[in-house]
This record gives C-alpha cells, sequence and structure tokens, in this order.
C-alpha cells in the first residue's frame, strides 16, 4: 500500500509567536539603570555659588569705588570755616585724579577748588605722620603767591600785577583778612592751597605747596548736615 504524506498541523490553529521571557539586548549597550536629577539640589547648588559670588564680588567693587572713583570723609577742624563745619559729611571725587594717572599726567585742580590731599610730617599731625588735610586750591603751577600785610595776592602771565582771588571767586566772600609773610612761586606739578579760614589753618603758607601726587580728590558734595547738602 503506497503510504501518503502525514500532515502534523491543525490548519485551523493560526500560528501563535511565543514571547521570550527577557528582551535580547544588543552587545556594546550599558543596561545600568539610570538616575534622574533632583532639580532641587540643582537650585540649590546654583543658590549657593551666587551667594559666594556675591560676597567675593561685591567688597571689590566697594575697595574699587572708594579707592578710584568716589569716597566719604567727615570734617575734623575749624580750617574751612565758614565753607565747612566740623563733621560735616563729605562726597569726594577722586575720578579726575585716576583718570589723570592713567594718562600719566598730573592732576591740577582749577583755582578755587576745595581738594582732599595726604601730607606727610605736617604740622597738623603733631607726630610726623600723614594725615589727609581739607583746603582751598589758590595758587597753579607757575604762579608767584605773595602773603603780606593781611593780603593774598597772584602774579601770573596774565596778571603781571597781580590780583586777589579772594575778592574775585565767591569763596572769598567768608575771608576778611590771610595773616602771615610768604613769597613763593609754584612750581610744575604743585598746587598752592590754604583753609578759608585764614586764622587759624595750617596750610601753603607753613608746609609749602601741595605736590600734585599728594592729592586724593575733589570735593563734589555735602551730604551733612542735610539742611546744608551742597554741590561743590
Amino acid at each position: 500500500m503506497e503510504q501518503q504524506p502525514t500532515n502534523t498541523s491543525n490548519p485551523s490553529v493560526p500560528p501563535v509567536a511565543t514571547p521570550q521571557s527577557e528582551p535580547q539586548t544588543p552587545m556594546g549597550f550599558d543596561q545600568s539603570p539610570t538616575t534622574a536629577e533632583d532639580p532641587k539640589n540643582h537650585e540649590g547648588l546654583k543658590s549657593v555659588l551666587k551667594t559666594i559670588s556675591f560676597m567675593i564680588i561685591a567688597p571689590l567693587i566697594a575697595f574699587t569705588m572708594t579707592a578710584y572713583v568716589f569716597q566719604s570723609y567727615e570734617v575734623d577742624g575749624p580750617s574751612m570755616e565758614t565753607t565747612l563745619q566740623n563733621q560735616d559729611r563729605l562726597i569726594v571725587l577722586k575720578l579726575p585724579r585716576t583718570l589723570a594717572r592713567v594718562t600719566g599726567h598730573d592732576f591740577i585742580p582749577h583755582r578755587g577748588d576745595v581738594i582732599i590731599f595726604n601730607k606727610k610730617g605736617s604740622l597738623e599731625t603733631g607726630d610726623g605722620g600723614t594725615k589727609q588735610l581739607i583746603k582751598r586750591v589758590i595758587g597753579l603751577p607757575g604762579e608767584r603767591v605773595v602773603v603780606k600785610d593781611g593780603t593774598l595776592k597772584v602774579y601770573n602771565k596774565d596778571n603781571p600785577d597781580g590780583f586777589q582771588p579772594d575778592t574775585t571767586l565767591p569763596y572769598g566772600r567768608v575771608i576778611s583778612t590771610t595773616p602771615g609773610d610768604i613769597e613763593l612761586t609754584v612750581q610744575d606739578g604743585q598746587v598752592f592751597v590754604c583753609g578759608d579760614n585764614r586764622a587759624n589753618s595750617l596750610d601753603s603758607r607753613y608746609f609749602g605747596a601741595v605736590e600734585a601726587d599728594e592729592i586724593v580728590g575733589k570735593l563734589a558734595i555735602r551730604i551733612f548736615p542735610f539742611n546744608k547738602a551742597k554741590i561743590f
């Protein structure tokens, strides 16, 4: 008898794919699980870094401003009365001096400007140390300043016969007399200064002209007392 081939499949049952117990992983890929970064930790780190940066930068900015731009001062003494009184609070502008030094020039204020300057071993220090003084600029480089018989006169190319700045500039209304007997020629890079309270001021009449590199800055604003606030 001829044997017929036997069909072992059941045509009525569709083939079913058998799922594997674990997915196949291509070689070369890490199967380690990843952990999402906590946004709270990230924000906390940013906050700490900002605080540290502020603590470092703020003092640097403050130092730069007071060293090179402007600084607050308090008047100590009567030498600038009645223009300035003891314990007046001032803002002194340093920027012009800073710019002059950057460009390699001497900072020479204008006649009549009130300036702060360092004076080493002046009579006002009493101990031979350095003290910061506040006075008014009277004589400029190349000028001859003469104090005699209670009068201060300045001689220059434009005024060979001399003139009295105390009578031509507004500040002079508080000055009645200038004690002393002195004749001094102001050299390049120097200024001649006096206090407005001429009878009670140790200034260029006693310690000579002030060097440009001793000048700290010029008076810009009186901020206290508030009722006497003024721009100079």
